[in-house]
């Protein structure tokens, strides 16, 4: 049997997951038309899936690289407490940013120190970093939320989550540009090769005179600043930060790179599909109470996408090699 070249094999999944979005709006479409031929919900899906979108960027390039990090979601309440306390102390939204892409880049170098430096599998180790970043936030901010309401009246607030034009949320065009930069990094650069390489066959990757150790540290904290953006911006939109920030993302951020083709043994995936993942997931929940059912059919509905995606791509994978 020939062999399949890869690009057309992603171009395929590329495809399946497109059709499976159409299939979901169209079924959207028909079942609820009030919401779905309006355009109030797209506005409002432009305002909520871009933060979860974000995260999952970033951790496509992780589970390329054959790494993965469960600690996110914990890294995203201790960002955004650095950035609603340093908000508090100088009334500066930028140095808050700031200070929340350094946080969130400390915790991608932690994790990077004991799985690349001490050898512990990045499964482990993030599972014990995700307790320690939460376990210190909590502990930080006393178990209370922190408010936020004068963050509206500062013009950085409307250049990255205020509604441009009047009704173009600014954090979906941020989202649009990371994706670009994203695409561009991973298929336009030497680092997306390296990530493929690492991913691939880490011993190989080495003898070709990559430097797989810089690689594996350079996703990690490349995963750590993107969380810290994200949630820096959450606080921005909701003006207030809380400490169960963060706990709802693990399923939406997974849900999306691998409903989007990205392999869990590494070395293989797209940020379209990624992008796609995220816009399917995102779009789920409103969908489902749209058309009339009750909000305890998501996690099942999630579930059926999920399992129906990665079968989709597994055969696809399988009957093309």
């Amino acid at each position: 049997m020939p062999i399949v070249p890869a690009h057309i094999k992603f171009n395929a999944i590329q495809w399946a997951i497109t059709l499976i979005f159409v299939a979901l709006i169209i079924g959207f479409m028909t079942f609820a038309p009030h919401t779905f031929l309006h355009g109030r919900i797209y506005i409002a899906y432009l305002s909520t899936i871009p933060f979860a979108g974000m995260v999952a960027m970033a951790m496509t390039m992780v589970i390329i690289t054959g790494e993965i990090d469960l600690s996110f979601p914990a890294v995203m309440a201790a960002c955004g407490f650095a950035f609603a306390k340093t908000f508090a102390v100088s009334g500066s939204p930028v140095l808050g940013l700031v200070v929340a892409m350094a946080v969130g880049a400390l915790a991608g170098g932690l994790n990077s120190i004991l799985t690349v430096g001490f050898g512990v599998p990045a499964i482990i180790a993030t599972i014990g970093t995700q307790f320690f970043w939460r376990g210190a936030t909590v502990l930080l901010a006393n178990g209370l939320a922190v408010n936020m309401a004068d963050i509206r009246e500062t013009a950085f607030h409307h250049v990255m989550v205020g509604r441009w034009f009047g009704w173009l949320p600014a954090q979906a065009v941020w989202f649009a540009l990371l994706t670009m930069l994203f695409w561009l990094l991973l298929n336009r650069h030497v680092f997306g090769d390296h990530l493929r390489f690492c991913g691939d066959n880490t011993d190989a990757a080495r003898m070709m005179g990559i430097p797989v150790a810089r690689v594996r540290i350079g996703v990690f904290v490349l995963m750590g600043m993107v969380t810290g953006l994200s949630g820096a911006m959450v606080c921005m939109e909701m003006a207030s930060w809380w400490p169960t920030q963060g706990e709802g993302y693990m399923l939406l951020v997974f849900a999306a790179v691998f409903v989007g083709g990205t392999s869990v043994f590494g070395g293989k995936g797209t940020i379209y599909g990624t992008l796609m993942g995220a816009i399917i997931i995102g779009i789920i929940e409103a969908g489902i109470i749209s058309i009339g059912l009750s909000g305890l059919w998501t996690r099942m509905v999630y579930g059926i996408v999920i399992m129906a995606s990665v079968s989709i791509h597994a055969l696809l994978t399988k009957y093309s090699a």
